[in-house]
């Protein structure tokens, strides 16, 4: 009873719904909440590690209101494991399974080395509501198309939400931890970080009322307003804490669901789209190559242009391509650390049919961008969007952004909020964009608004040409 428990904390920094957390404080031993430094955090982009920082930041006050700590230590995973156990003899090791292929292959690696050592090692769900291993097809494979997936699950009985442990117990002594300033997590960020930085909506309990006044009141427009992008608070908001696991997807479920029961028929639209997160992860467990490569392997010989110093490309990058709803749409990302749904599937459509650009550029750009970033969404959605992902009718999906922008933002009012070029008195926000950009880019608000780089018309010409001599 008095041997120490390892609680490794990853995507799951909350304390409310948290099987790995509520196991371990019932087995009646001491706990100790570790977060490790590894190469997968190493690897992170500007965005999503400044963003993971500030949570790790929140987390910890949370864990010392419980009277315990957040031990903080650098390395590769198994090795600060095993030192650990060493420094406080540990018997078991808890975690939250993840289902991207690289957190797959580091922790079935750890499992085994400290199964072989004599520790018990166990992992538990919360990452996603229903485990892709559980979900199956009549034929008892896994699903390739949402919508019959959305189907097989939508009616299952979702576990109500684990409370928070009253006590978290708390070993006699506790070992070193490394200071969060030490590991410098917003250094890429630079200037940027002062930019994005109110517009963050960090930890369990901000997330937790973010979640409340969406159900208390956009749910209700849900269905429309979701894909107007001025309208914001037209969306739940909660990508950005249900990727670093702030919140769970399981909390969410039974919000909306209880909506739905009520009789706010749009609530049913938000579980869908609680469903295609799992869906992302569903095809990241069962086809790993989706993170990766072309999840439809037959668009490996697909011409697309892969040269990231493409004067094109970079137009892309800094919002400057003279389209004007991919160019708001990346502007908001670089003020607000995430973009509206409707522009990530605009800004990704133009790069990747107008411009015939590789997927992976935007996936890579969007990972370094993000606060919101998640490993399998971020690549489902732009293999999505590319034509290369799971979707029945890429040839037929070439948006028109100028068209998508009449429909979607009749009175430029979203234009207006990011773009600043040609304005006498454009908005705080647009003007935001020029501090947070790099310097650089030596981009000013008195510039002219460029031209289009390839306007809508034509280049939904080339994407369609480029899939008819290819056969697609």
């Amino acid at each position: 009873m008095n041997t120490p428990i390892l609680l490794w904390l990853r995507r799951d920094l909350r304390l409310v719904d948290h099987p790995a957390l509520v196991a371990a404080c019932e087995a009646g031993a001491p706990v100790i909440p570790v977060f490790i430094h590894d190469q997968q955090v190493s690897q992170l982009g500007a965005a999503p590690k400044w963003r993971l920082g500030l949570s790790l930041a929140q987390l910890e006050q949370d864990l010392r209101a419980k009277g315990s700590q957040l031990i903080l230590r650098r390395g590769t995973a198994q090795q600060v494991l095993e030192d650990l156990i060493a420094e406080t003899g540990a018997g078991s090791v808890y975690w939250s399974r993840l289902y991207d292929p690289a957190a797959i292959e580091r922790d079935t690696q750890v499992k085994s080395a400290l199964k072989a050592r004599g520790i018990t090692a166990r992992s538990f769900g919360g990452h996603v509501m229903f485990e892709p291993m559980s979900v199956e097809t009549k034929t008892g494979g896994f699903y390739k198309v949402f919508t019959p997936m959305w189907k097989s699950v939508r009616t299952r009985d979702v576990p109500q939400p684990l409370a928070e442990p009253a006590k978290i117990p708390a070993p006699e002594a506790w070992p070193a931890s490394d200071a969060l300033d030490s590991w410098a997590m917003g250094a890429a960020m630079q200037r940027g970080a002062d930019v994005v930085l109110p517009y963050t909506t960090v930890g369990q309990a901000k997330a937790l009322e973010r979640l409340h006044a969406f159900c208390d009141g956009p749910i209700g427009g849900y269905t429309a307003n979701r894909d107007l992008p001025w309208k914001r608070h037209g969306t739940s908001r909660l990508s950005e804490n249900l990727a670093l696991g702030e919140i769970s997807p399981t909390q969410c479920w039974h919000a909306g669901k209880g909506k739905l029961d009520q009789g706010v028929s749009d609530a049913e639209v938000f579980l869908k789209e609680l469903v295609w997160r799992e869906f992302a992860y569903h095809l990241a467990f069962h086809t790993p190559r989706i993170v990766s490569d072309n999840w439809k392997e037959d668009w490996d010989a697909f011409p697309w242009n892969t040269d990231e110093t493409d004067a094109r490309v970079i137009a892309w990058k800094q919002g400057r391509t003279g389209i004007q709803f991919v160019d708001a749409a990346m502007r908001e990302m670089y003020v607000t650390g995430t973009m509206h749904n409707r522009g990530r599937m605009i800004v990704a459509s133009y790069l990747t049919k107008h411009l015939m650009c590789h997927w992976k550029i935007g996936m890579n750009w969007f990972a370094d961008c993000l606060i919101d970033w998640d490993p399998a969404s971020n690549a489902m959605g732009w293999q999505w969007s590319s034509g290369s992902g799971p979707d029945a009718t890429p040839y037929f999906r070439v948006f028109n952004p100028v068209t998508q922008l009449d429909k979607f933002d009749k009175h430029r009012s979203y234009v207006s909020t990011w773009l600043a070029e040609g304005r006498s008195n454009p908005a705080p926000e647009a003007l935001a964009y020029f501090e947070a950009i790099p310097k650089k880019w030596s981009i000013a608000a008195t510039d002219t608004y460029p031209q289009p780089i390839v306007n809508a018309a034509d280049g939904r010409q080339i994407a369609l040409d480029a899939y008819s001599n290819r056969g697609f």
